[in-house]
């Protein structure tokens, strides 16, 4: 069974191309997620566990494949949701965020699946689930979901990648650790720095049209709020015809925080279609990824 959410559009949601941020959708899909669990139907004890996992969950993944761009207007996106694995101490949510046509056909904008946790904020420890939390994910639970894909740090960490990452108070959730949400925005400076430096653009990788079309996040070790920025890292892995793949990690000191890896499409500003990269911006990418060998 699939959940259904009807998402309100926010103007704050837009980006510099009118199109919905790739940070933003993120947000909604925790909107659509915690709606599922506030409203299972279960029996009491079942529908009881479901609202239980909304205030002990952590995300342990992302995987986000974004499709088409949603523009702002007034009525609601609709989002979709649903369970596609459970296991002892973890299960894994699909989404799809679309649009419904009269005729029954949609426009897909977004798939993505999320892996949580339970978690006993009290003691910092993920724990397992209990039977009648089980229970209540088995009524959503349909299809299976992707499998993780692996990442490999470089050898050699070029400056250029470097971006300190500062921890705002209200990135924090009432349990002491960064929002799930956030972290794609420290990733998302992160890459922008990445390419401002790369392509010597102070004004932030202006240059080029570009869209996410995949992000993977793999979160480690919770971030938490201080004083001290931490340590974010980025570098190109692989460079296509007219894409390229930045990786990332959030680090403290020797301890990797959070991994993530994102596949940046270029596109012509004028037609919205994919288009390969000027040489001038795709010789420093090229550079980098032989330089991390």
């Amino acid at each position: 069974m699939r959940h259904r959410y009807e998402c309100p559009v926010r103007w704050a949601d837009l980006d510099l191309l009118g199109h919905v941020n790739n940070v933003v959708y993120v947000d909604y899909l925790q909107e659509a997620r915690v709606d599922m669990m506030r409203h299972h139907r279960g029996g009491a004890a079942a529908q009881q566990s479901a609202e239980g996992l909304v205030e002990g969950l952590v995300v342990v993944r992302h995987e986000v494949d974004y499709r088409t761009p949603l523009l702002f207007r007034f009525a609601p996106v609709s989002i979709e949701c649903w369970v596609v694995q459970v296991r002892a101490a973890s299960f894994t949510m699909a989404y799809e965020i679309f649009d419904e046509h009269p005729d029954g056909s949609r426009t897909v904008h977004l798939t993505a699946t999320t892996v949580l946790t339970p978690f006993v904020f009290s003691q910092e420890r993920p724990r397992r689930l209990t039977a009648e939390e089980r229970q209540a994910l088995a009524a959503y639970v349909e299809d299976p979901g992707p499998g993780e894909r692996a990442t490999r740090t470089p050898a050699h960490r070029e400056e250029a990648g470097y971006y300190p990452v500062h921890v705002r108070f209200s990135d924090v959730d009432v349990y002491g650790h960064v929002n799930n949400v956030r972290y794609f925005e420290y990733l998302q400076e992160a890459r922008i720095s990445l390419l401002a430096r790369l392509w010597d653009d102070p004004a932030g990788a202006s240059r080029a049209s570009m869209v996410l079309a995949r992000a993977e996040v793999d979160y480690k070790v919770p971030i938490l709020h201080r004083e001290a920025a931490y340590d974010a890292w980025s570098w190109v892995s692989h460079v296509g015809t007219s894409s390229v793949v930045v990786e990332s990690e959030i680090c403290d000191g020797g301890t990797v925080l959070a991994r993530a890896r994102v596949v940046l499409v270029f596109v012509d500003a004028g037609t919205g279609r994919s288009a390969p990269p000027s040489a001038a911006q795709r010789e420093p990418l090229a550079a980098m990824l032989a330089r991390a060998g």
